[in-house]
């Protein structure tokens, strides 16, 4: 069968994606995938397993024993549109005998059109790109699979839950019943890649630091607006999303791109509602005093990211949000604007606040659901073992990342180095091929999660050493315990939460920009609890309370 490429249009639904932890259980340590299973795992019977392996193991490349056509959702990004001759396409069929058929979707309508998939049954059987939590509206119409009931047919997945020590954290994405539906990308260490960058050469010039604290982020903005007055030192990208995630971490709570309505207060023993808590209040009083003073442009919530780009390469702002990738197109554009070696520019480890050096991330990427058509298929076993090797075993993920070897890299002195036509990330900048939009190695479909070696060969050598400055000086937030709720639960928590996090988000913003007066919190606070805050927090004690109960 040919590849399927099919382009979806049109319909936006809404999700909201609430990001619930749900009860643990015991996990016991699991028989090979072809062995008998334990009393945790639904077996998948002959008529399920046509074109399985017989003996496909930890160490086995996997191969069907029959060419299968698989069903797969893609989000198709724009800087490396989708190929049907990518290297990657036709050198996983001859490694595993299998096709993928992909229904492209552009990534900017993906999780949109993922949602639209999934509620009209027409999915494609593995759906990758979704976040933990993304999976929990589809759980209660048993669109997607439970998981969980089947790992003992992925043997590379349970040796990396076991090997590190991951059971309590892939605990937090059981549902009610016990089961989890997404298959996450697992990282060996928490990988924070997002923080603040900075002019280093503007520093220099003043007699300026790179700061490690948003205390010294405060001292070091005031010194650049005295010496430069026309400035507004800091000017921000994404919408500010990126910043509150950050700072929101380093207050004990979660804010921006990771806002979560719920934050477990250790002292008194319960959950209370993260957008009212004094930790949110203290980072939102911090970020407005960086308005009013006029260090923080107050268009940083506000502005498309290339507005935002263009003041700090043009010198009218001298900080700003970036990521390891981000830096590096940034030094680009600076090379041709400013001229190489007129600039220089640093990322900071992520600023300590004032709950400590803690950061959002925590050690799973975003991964696969998986269609609950799945199992009535008579090549379900098969595609099981398929998504084991790929995604979670060693020779799987190496092949995802770099490719073919000899072809696409060599591993010289046991260095992972792209061969001599190819670039990718600037790591071989005279490569006239690329890794990604030539050959479809090192997609965000298929390549997340991995051991830190892996996660960082594709990084250059000022990333790696922050990573590892990051790794030593920083640490995780702890999780969060198991608050489950069941279906019924869900669906009331959704539509009571969705409206109070909208206001939340616009309440943050009036505050910060100096909408509306500080002064006003205590009010702020009543209007949440009045629109359903309270209720949601309600909810999720009694949930959290009965877990306690029933696991003592």
């Amino acid at each position: 069968m040919s590849w399927k490429k099919r382009i979806l249009a049109g319909v936006s639904l809404s999700l909201v994606s609430i990001g619930l932890v749900a009860c643990g259980g015991n996990e016991k340590e699991g028989s090979s995938a072809d062995t008998e299973t334990d009393s945790s795992s639904t077996v998948i019977d002959a008529d399920h397993s046509k074109g399985a392996m017989e003996d496909y193991a930890v160490g086995k490349t996997f191969k069907a024993s029959e060419p299968l056509d698989v069903s797969i959702m893609y989000s198709d990004h724009e800087a490396y549109p989708y190929k049907e001759d990518w290297l990657f396409n036709t050198e996983l069929t001859k490694l595993t005998n299998i096709t993928l058929d992909p229904t492209l979707i552009p990534r900017s309508d993906y999780e949109q059109k993922r949602s639209l998939l999934i509620s009209s049954g027409d999915s494609p059987y593995i759906i990758p790109k979704t976040y933990p939590g993304s999976e929990v509206p589809f759980v209660s119409s048993g669109a997607i699979l439970a998981i969980s009931d089947y790992l003992d047919y992925m043997p590379n997945l349970k040796e990396t839950i076991e090997k590190w020590e991951m059971n309590p954290t892939m605990d937090t994405l059981r549902q009610n019943n016990g089961k989890y539906y997404v298959l996450p990308g697992i990282h060996e260490v928490a990988w924070q890649d997002y923080t603040l960058a900075f002019r280093t050469d503007i520093l220099d010039e003043n007699g300026l630091e790179i700061p490690t604290s948003w205390d010294e982020l405060y001292t070091v903005l005031k010194a650049l607006k005295e010496a430069y007055p026309e400035s507004i030192p800091f000017s921000d990208r994404w919408q500010g999303n990126s910043l509150l995630k950050i700072a929101a971490a380093s207050y004990g709570v979660s804010g921006g791109w990771s806002y979560d309505n719920k934050t477990f207060d250790e002292k008194e023993g319960k959950f209370v509602y993260t957008g009212t808590t004094n930790e949110y209040k203290a980072m939102v009083e911090y970020f407005n005093k960086l308005i009013e003073e006029g260090l923080l442009d107050k268009e940083s919530f506000t502005q498309d990211d290339q507005t935002a780009l263009q003041k700090f390469y043009t010198g009218e702002s001298f900080v700003i949000s970036t990521n390891g990738q981000e830096l590096i197109t940034m030094e680009g554009n600076m090379d041709e604007t400013i001229g190489k070696d007129k600039y220089s520019i640093a990322k900071s480890l992520t600023p300590e606040g004032e709950k400590g050096p803690y950061i959002a991330e925590h050690r799973l990427e975003n991964g696969i659901m998986l269609s609950s058509k799945l199992k009535d298929s008579p090549n379900f076993k098969a595609i099981l073992q398929f998504i084991d090797w790929l995604w979670y075993s060693e020779e799987g993920q190496v092949f995802a990342k770099w490719g073919i070897e000899g072809t696409t890299y060599e591993l010289i002195d046991g260095k992972y180095t792209l061969t001599s036509d190819i670039n990718f990330k600037g790591l071989n900048p005279d490569g006239t091929k690329d890794l990604q939009k030539d050959y479809g190695f090192s997609g965000g479909v298929y390549s997340y999660g991995g051991t830190k070696d892996l996660v960082r060969s594709t990084m250059n050598e000022t990333e790696v050493a922050w990573l590892e400055q990051m790794d030593s000086e920083r640490e995780e937030l702890p999780l969060q315990p198991p608050a489950p709720l069941d279906d019924m639960q869900l669906e009331q928590a959704t539509l009571i939460s969705t409206p109070v996090k909208d206001y939340v988000d616009q309440s943050t913003l009036q505050f910060i920009v100096g909408q509306r007066d500080l002064s006003e919190w205590k009010a702020y606070v009543e209007e949440v609890d009045s629109k359903g805050g309270t209720q949601y927090i309600d909810m999720i004690n009694d949930a959290y309370t009965k877990y306690q109960s029933e696991n003592k």
